[in-house]
């Protein structure tokens, strides 16, 4: 189990890029749209602005259960170990052990 504190660093993090997306998406097409190097670069300062746990890129998947950051499917929200309970328990649907 992880600890709190982090999972509610995470969650933090998710509602802080709720709260900018919009506004980092509209400056980041300004940049892209803008011809001159010095728009660009005026306009990169206002991205520079932004909180920095706004952005996508610092968010980490977490299991949905036990808050471990490491080894997530993403299909499943799930840790390894959490995959593998549920999956030989028949709770995942569509998941069958391998044999060859």
């Amino acid at each position: 189990m992880a600890k709190k504190s982090s999972i509610s660093k995470e969650n933090n993090k998710h509602n802080s890029m709720i709260e900018y997306k919009e506004a980092r998406n509209w400056v980041k097409n300004q940049i892209k749209r803008s011809s001159s190097y010095r728009m660009r670069v005026r306009i990169h300062h206002l991205l520079q602005e932004f909180p920095r746990n706004s952005s996508v890129v610092r968010k980490q998947n977490r299991c949905s259960i036990t808050g471990r950051p490491r080894s997530v499917y993403s299909y499943f929200g799930l840790s390894r170990h959490w995959v593998r309970k549920m999956a030989h328990a028949g709770l995942l649907p569509g998941v069958v052990k391998s044999s060859w």
